[in-house]
């Protein structure tokens, strides 16, 4: 008998466990849990969370909202943390995914372990469950998903939400499948969206409708349990129709998570690889902004399409503006740090200046991670390239990188001795006998 598709999917990860996840990999999800609870503080700030908070708190709700004294019913929870954590676009991504795998899985998780306790070891065990499904699902859609302008963090993202959830829950098969139906259902996200509001948004509303998923499954109500390869299902409306199967077989007993990808400069991934050439030539060149003539941008014909806003207006825009960044980075601008981004920094004469004489320009094979930054002086030409899809190695160098990240994000909102309480919490996730316990330390003072 041939299994589907949406159930080959659930196969795969429902039944992972913590005991078997290898120490790279459960390492990692430690950093997704640490980032995102950095970029949810630092975003809880943002004019979006805010007029989020101010439509679904309540005075007595029940769950917590992340670096704020507002509460808020469950499933309002997960939107405004999601939408929190992605506001700044800086947490973590994966290339496979082509999206933000945290983003959507930790919100919902988060407030499943505050609503029905669990473990830190099986708070950790679902990340892995929902990250893993969100990699194996962008696989079997293929590229024509993300090609027709669907943002995967909000659609793949729900699907992964929904697993977490499931797998917290410990559902069985039957509600597995109904939960993912559910889901595919309500998946929604267009990437027009990027470099306004609702794309933050995207992450909290797929968090939400994971949890809902869920919880829906587990008190037995039902969808359709072939959601991705059913007639008129996610794949026939939201792929081009054909499922590529192989992709399960080919990844079966990887731990797709430990290729987690994060985030230094707080900005759209995709123009990372042209802030680093960039960096480097000014800071082994001198160069001055004022004596550079032209500067190339050689990428992948793909980032057109995601990151490349000619003259962007807002800081959101600026997000994703090659063209922008790679001027902020030739100016030594500091793209690690969310408040360079303002619609101030995007109308600063020099920057536009700078900025209009940067030319993008798309080379077909180039790599979505890869670019080619070429600077025309009156001292002559100057070429540097750079690759930042490549994950870290170094466990213990990653994660000394992101709790300086997490520590300056955090600190601003909770204090120097509450950030780095709850650094240590998230990083020793494992050995919490209530996850919820790192909820108690997110709430601002």
């Amino acid at each position: 008998m041939t299994v589907g598709a949406t159930l080959a999917l659930v196969r795969a990860v429902r039944r992972i466990r913590y005991e078997e996840i290898p120490a790279d990999a459960l390492e990692v999800a430690r950093h997704c849990l640490l980032d995102f609870l950095g970029c949810a503080l630092a975003g809880s700030r943002e004019p979006l969370t805010e007029i989020l908070v101010e439509s679904v708190a309540t005075s007595d709700g029940p769950a917590t909202l992340i670096g704020r004294r507002e509460r808020a019913p469950w499933q309002a929870a997960a939107l405004v943390n999601g939408a929190a954590g992605h506001a700044l676009d800086f947490d973590d991504t994966h290339t496979l995914m082509s999206g933000h795998p945290s983003a959507p899985v930790v919100p919902a998780l988060l407030a499943l372990v505050e609503k029905e306790g669990a473990r830190g070891a099986d708070l950790l065990a679902a990340l892995v469950a929902g990250i893993e499904l969100e990699c194996r699902l962008t696989a079997l859609l293929g590229p024509g998903h993300y090609g027709a302008g669907f943002h995967s963090t909000a659609t793949v993202g729900a699907f992964g939400a929904a697993a977490a959830c499931a797998h917290l829950l410990g559902l069985d098969e039957e509600r597995w499948l109904h939960a993912l139906g559910i889901a595919g259902t309500q998946a929604a996200g267009l990437k027009s969206a990027f470099g306004s509001m609702a794309k933050p948004l995207h992450a909290g509303r797929a968090a939400e409708t994971g949890l809902l998923a869920a919880l829906l499954a587990r008190g037995g109500f039902t969808a359709n349990p072939c959601v991705l390869e059913a007639p008129q299902g996610f794949a026939a409306t939201h792929a081009g129709g054909e499922l590529r199967t192989d992709a399960l077989d080919r990844l079966a007993d990887r731990f797709l998570v430990r290729d987690t990808l994060f985030k230094y400069h707080a900005a759209c991934y995709l123009t990372h690889a042209a802030i680093e050439a960039a960096g480097s030539l000014r800071t082994h060149h001198a160069l001055a902004p004022e004596r550079i003539a032209r500067v190339e941008v050689r990428v992948d014909p793909s980032l057109l399409s995601v990151c490349n806003v000619a003259e962007p207006r807002t800081g959101l825009e600026g997000k994703f503006s090659l063209r922008a960044t790679t001027a902020m980075a030739l100016r030594g601008d500091d793209t690690a740090d969310p408040a360079t981004f303002t619609d101030a920094r995007m109308a600063d004469p020099g920057l536009v200046r700078l900025r209009d004489r940067v030319a993008i320009v798309p080379v077909a094979g180039t790599g979505a991670t890869r670019t080619a930054v070429t600077v025309d002086t009156d001292r002559g030409r100057f070429v540097a390239e750079a690759d930042t899809g490549v994950p870290a190695v170094d466990m213990r160098a990653q994660r000394e990188r992101l709790e300086a990240k997490f520590l300056a994000l955090a600190t601003p909102v909770l204090g120097r001795a509450r950030a780095e309480a709850l650094a240590t919490a998230a990083l020793t996730a494992h050995q919490l006998s209530g996850a919820a316990d790192l909820l108690r330390l997110v709430r601002a003072g």
